[in-house]
């Protein structure tokens, strides 16, 4: 697709292509991801990342990195590209003359006579990356030299040289296996020719530097090993496929084979709804025959609660119309966590959301009589765990609501610390919680039997919510919800999480509040790419996630932009509007597929700034913002169609 294309002049400038990343993920867990230059920028950046079993299966940075060199006639060409402070050195990247991203990453290098190309493909399968060669023209044979750099350390975390990282290595077919460390897998290097060599040459590259951690004010060095080098004769029209592969080896003469299947089967793009739906698919993770949702790449976990309730339809429902899949992640989400959904949790709304994740697959299934035969016992277990003396961080009061606090402790999914302190803790009722706290009692009411011991325990609890939600939260003279109330009253900053009241199924405030609220919040939280988390106005507003970590943590939850947020306010405004929001619908979503070859490359990022121009921030694979995606295309197809 053109949008995924760059050229000469773009791709040389480092400026502008260090800050362009590619991910490659699959369904292990495992991933590649680097900028579009092949120059690492983050320490979570890596050609081959990989869940490691004996480590809690946490992801592990295996392969950092592969330099290769060119030699023709005598004449050494070397195509990599490190940071060493403020030095790049090799700079391979002057070779660059295209970039080409579908169906997978190819660089494309020309040095005189010499066109090469350097394709990458992540197994959808196995925890190995293949690297295909392509020597597209030369006026002569060339030697080609690839020398791998090997960190196997924590994605998280930076490695430095030491004594303990073993340098034995192991003959496997056409290469050489390595394991630094106790309790990690080999890494299998292999080529797909027999006529190449592994020379055994080990040494320590230090000081390599990420100038993206370097910019935040983070640990960015670390020290990593290279072996030596893999070694074979091309001439023009051959080409060679390198392979990294965790475990066991693998068959080196069916490498060529393998590298073609796994481009078949990822298949083509030729829509931005194919690009959404090809990022839905890698977010989903089956390893060892459990399915689960990673939140976000290339270092959010999986398995999360609250991001997997808030994207599991979009993804499985909207995005693949899979609601096989969509039950058995949810199957697996409450095996996995009891203890969150109806004992104890710092997210207090995350429970909540089950309730919403339900009413979503009813309304795309309509079939809400078999779901609430199984997951209404669920539903009814989250519901009263919110009675006082279950959980110690919230619990229901006298007048219906919810009251969350526990000191020091930021209690919503506006979490973000600095310095051990909560920039959001927000103690006392906050709007969304007890939005979603009555939405999810309505929710279990109309499909409980009327005479059950639930009906009679919980309609009354409804009514008094009916009662004092609008009451305890609208503010006639600002027209807008408080954020939230404590003892000294309502906080009137004008946040986000007002939409849940006026977008739910089931909403505790009449129409007038619903079209108040949507009109301040029109006029100031609203962007095209996503809704600010503060207003403009509020002394404490930052509208762009830039600086040190302090100052990023200040603008992450008080001015930055998250796409996310604009799947509730499509529910409200449709609600509102019907088919006549069709059209701001869809441009609110048509920024998304401009900035796609931005930050994360044919991905969808986590947050932007607040401010125009609205530079993308965090993940650059977010699973809360492609579900968001997912599911406003859905409703715009639903009323379109209605």
């Amino acid at each position: 697709m053109a949008f995924l294309k760059f050229n000469k002049s773009e791709l040389v400038n480092l400026s502008y292509s260090l800050k362009r990343e590619i991910i490659l993920a699959n369904k292990t867990g495992a991933y590649c991801n680097t900028s579009i230059v092949t120059c690492n920028t983050r320490r979570y950046h890596g050609l081959l990342a990989v869940p490691v079993d004996a480590f809690g299966g946490f992801r592990y940075i295996l392969l950092s990195s592969l330099d290769e060199s060119l030699t023709l006639r005598g004449k050494r060409f070397n195509l990599g590209i490190h940071c060493y402070g403020d030095i790049y050195e090799p700079r391979g990247h002057k070779y660059i003359v295209d970039f080409d991203a579908d169906p997978i990453p190819s660089v494309t290098y020309k040095i005189g006579e010499i066109v090469f190309r350097k394709s990458i493909v992540l197994n959808p399968d196995s925890n190995q990356v293949m690297v295909k060669y392509d020597l597209l023209n030369a006026p002569a044979g060339v030697k080609l030299e690839i020398k791998p750099f090997l960190a196997f350390r924590k994605v998280h975390d930076l490695t430095q040289e030491n004594g303990a990282a073993r340098q034995a290595f192991l003959p496997v077919q056409n290469g050489a296996a390595f394991r630094m460390y106790e309790g990690f897998p080999d890494l299998n290097l292999q080529m797909s020719t027999s006529a190449s060599a592994f020379k055994y040459n080990p040494v320590w590259y230090k000081g390599v530097t990420y100038s993206d951690e370097m910019r935040r004010g983070f640990d960015c060095r670390e020290d990593l090993w290279v072996p030596g080098t893999f070694e074979t004769q091309m001439h023009s029209g051959d080409s060679i496929v390198f392979s990294a592969a965790a475990g066991e080896s693998v068959n080196a003469a069916g490498l060529k084979r393998k590298f073609s299947a796994a481009v078949d089967k990822i298949g083509p793009i030729t829509s931005y709804h194919d690009q959404l739906v090809r990022n839905a698919d890698t977010l989903i993770r089956f390893n060892k025959g459990r399915k689960q949702i990673v939140a976000g790449y290339s270092w959010l976990l999986t398995g999360l609660l609250r991001e997997t309730l808030w994207s599991l339809a979009g993804l499985t429902l909207y995005g693949k119309n899979n609601p096989a899949e969509f039950e058995e992640i949810l199957d697996n989400l409450i095996e996995d966590e009891p203890e969150r959904l109806t004992k104890r949790t710092t997210q207090v709304e995350a429970p909540l959301y089950l309730a919403v994740t339900l009413q979503q697959y009813a309304a795309y299934t309509g079939n809400v009589k078999k779901i609430w035969a199984k997951y209404g016992e669920t539903l009814k277990s989250v519901i009263e765990s919110y009675l006082p003396g279950v959980r110690a961080e919230v619990a229901m009061q006298p007048n219906g609501l919810l009251w969350a606090q526990m000191d020091g402790v930021a209690l919503s999914w506006m979490n973000a610390y600095i310095n051990g302190r909560a920039v959001t803790e927000r103690a006392g009722y906050q709007v969304e919680t007890n939005a979603l706290w009555y939405n999810a009692i309505c929710f279990a009411l109309a499909n409980e039997k009327k005479n059950s011991a639930f009906t009679k325990r919980w309609t009354p609890v409804k009514e008094l919510i009916e009662k004092n939600y609008q009451r305890v939260f609208w503010n006639a003279d600002l027209g807008f919800l408080a954020d939230y109330v404590d003892n000294a009253g309502q906080h009137l900053e004008l946040r986000p999480n007002q939409l849940w009241p006026v977008s739910l199924d089931y909403k505790p405030v009449d129409d007038e509040v619903i079209s108040s609220v949507m009109r301040v919040v029109n006029a100031e939280l609203v962007t095209r790419r996503g809704i600010r988390t503060l207003s403009p106005r509020d002394i404490r507003y930052k509208g762009v996630y830039e600086g040190n970590q302090h100052e990023r943590d200040e603008a992450y939850m008080n001015g930055c932009a998250w796409p996310f947020l604009l799947a509730q306010y499509c529910y409200a405004s449709f609600n509102m509007m019907g088919k006549n929001f069709i059209k701001r619908a869809e441009w609110l979503t048509e920024g998304f597929y401009e900035d796609l070859s931005k930050h994360g490359v044919g991905c969808f990022s986590e947050l932007y700034d607040g401010d125009p121009p609205h530079e993308a921030h965090g993940v650059i694979s977010s699973a809360i913002t492609t579900a968001a995606l997912l599911n406003i295309n859905w409703l715009i197809e639903k009323y379109r169609e209605e």
